[in-house]
């Protein structure tokens, strides 16, 4: 029997997310992975949020996913789109990028830290003790874990083994996604028809002057609403052409498919995100609609507070308990994308007259800028906010990007997150606080900061003295000189004081 601190079930993003995370911070980490490499059929999800781009310049590696996406306003809700340009954070926009690259880039960052793969297997089930976790391998080959997570996917094994019931809404649509050749060029863009929504575009393409521009030929992605929901027969290039001339009049002569997939607004949420020894993240945890492209974003993000967690339990710096934070912040984070999704299939699917008018109604509102910022900060994830009790309006937020100067130069809060590791930031008097109980942990970091602090959607707040920043890049303290509070936060996040 093979030993790992943690397994992980599933190398989508999410688990090579988490399993980054948890190498970051020196524990033993294996995925197992039913594909022979990380090539994924087709382009899939197609972007990256601004919040998820901040978790990713947090580790150092934000230039890697910049360098190959295209910088756009992509935000949205439903048929409004929301401009974050004039966000406070440096990257006030959304990363065009499809979901095969993006598995790519992590999957790089991945293979550079000592990470095991157990590739073309899957995990078949599991028996958890009071010390760990014995996994079963499709190849016969048992592992045996003190944790494991399911980064599964929807239809979770390990969800479903574990006995966590998934309660949530049926499908009310769904549709075909694919992408094929065409021999005619399409008509690209959006049509919107009594059945539903449908669209054409292409996988290549460009944004100029904020514009989507196609060009000629090339691989073409469909989406296709169809008129009955229930099917669950796989579908096939003879359903896409029946659905392409039902709505087009026309197939244009699709042929060669990458892949033809159907989804649906089918919308469950784990009641527990924990059960023992055994985790779950990304959409083993949550399923909800595509729209607004926030299930990718949602699982890296799960990733990102679970890992600094389980690897602080892991190495017995922290009591068991403090994986049960991760439920009470992130499942209440799922809830809402799960309501904002309902609500915006709404918007989007259903086609009448009374639909179209609170379609026009909830676009006019969205467009003033106080609805604007509260809405694009929750979709855009930087308005994220767990509740760590009453205080600073920081308490529980992201950590502001800050140009701080140091007795060893500039530089940017961000970077002192790349190794993962928490720290207290003091902007007052120099050598003002003693955390040597915590030295082995937390860094201590005397800087200045001259400018305001603010918020997206909630502007400027009084800049503080002193705040303890968490590995995901949360704040979990602010304080001043007297430090009320201080010692408190420390061991509730970082373990007990260590004796000398």
């Amino acid at each position: 029997m093979t030993e790992h601190a943690v397994v992980i079930a599933g190398g989508g993003p999410t688990g090579l997310m988490l399993a980054g995370e948890l190498a970051l911070a020196g524990v033993d980490v294996a995925i197992v992975e039913r594909r022979a490499t990380q090539d994924l059929p087709g382009s899939r999800a197609g972007g990256l949020g601004s919040r998820t781009i901040e978790v990713f310049d947090q580790r150092g590696i934000a230039d890697r996913f910049l360098a190959e996406g295209q910088k756009a306003q992509v935000t949205a809700f439903a048929p409004a789109h929301l401009d974050i340009s004039d966000f406070p954070t440096r990257h006030p926009y959304g990363l065009a990028l499809w979901q095969n690259h993006i598995e790519r880039i992590l999957a790089g960052w991945v293979g550079g830290l000592p990470v095991r793969f157990f590739r073309e297997r899957e995990v078949t089930g599991f028996a958890q003790d009071d010390t760990g976790v014995d996994v079963e391998v499709s190849d016969g080959q048992r592992l045996r874990a003190q944790y494991l997570v399911g980064c599964d996917g929807g239809r979770s094994l390990v969800r479903k083994a574990a006995g966590i019931e998934f309660p949530g809404w049926d499908p009310t649509m769904s549709a075909l996604r694919a992408e094929v050749e065409m021999t005619e060029e399409p008509e690209t863009g959006i049509r919107r028809t009594p059945s539903g929504m449908h669209a054409i575009g292409k996988v290549a393409y460009e944004i100029v002057n904020g514009a989507v521009v196609y060009k000629k030929g090339g691989t073409v992605g469909v989406m296709l609403t169809e008129s009955k929901v229930g099917s669950t027969d796989e579908p096939t290039l003879r359903d896409l052409s029946e659905g392409l001339i039902a709505v087009y009049g026309t197939d244009y002569g699709i042929h060669s498919p990458t892949f033809i997939s159907r989804f649906t607004d089918m919308t469950r949420q784990a009641a527990n995100y924990r059960k023992g020894r055994v985790l779950l993240a990304g959409d083993a945890a949550h399923v909800h609609s595509p729209v607004g492209g926030q299930g990718l974003n949602t699982g890296v993000q799960d990733a990102v507070n679970l890992g600094w967690k389980l690897a602080q339990v892991v190495k017995r710096i922290s009591p068991e308990n403090l994986l049960d934070t991760y439920h009470a912040e992130r499942h209440p984070i799922g809830a809402r994308v799960l309501k904002n999704t309902m609500a915006q299939v709404a918007l989007t699917h259903r086609m009448d007259e009374r639909t179209d008018a609170l379609r026009d109604t909830v676009s006019e509102l969205l467009s003033m800028d106080e609805p604007r910022k509260r809405f694009a900060a929750m979709m855009s994830g930087l308005g994220i906010h767990y509740d760590l009790g009453e205080g600073h309006p920081l308490l529980g937020r992201r950590m502001p990007d800050l140009d701080l100067v140091t007795a060893d130069g500039p530089l940017r809060v961000f970077t002192l997150l790349h190794d993962a590791r928490p720290v207290l930031l003091n902007l007052g008097a120099a050598s003002g606080f003693d955390i040597a109980p915590w030295a082995d942990r937390v860094q201590l970091i005397d800087a200045k900061h001259e400018g305001t602090w603010e918020l997206p959607a909630i502007g400027a707040v009084t800049a503080p003295t002193a705040v303890l920043i968490r590995p995901d890049g949360y704040v979990a303290w602010v304080g001043d000189q007297t430090q009320v509070g201080l010692v408190d936060a420390l061991t509730t996040w970082f373990g007990p004081p260590t004796v000398a």
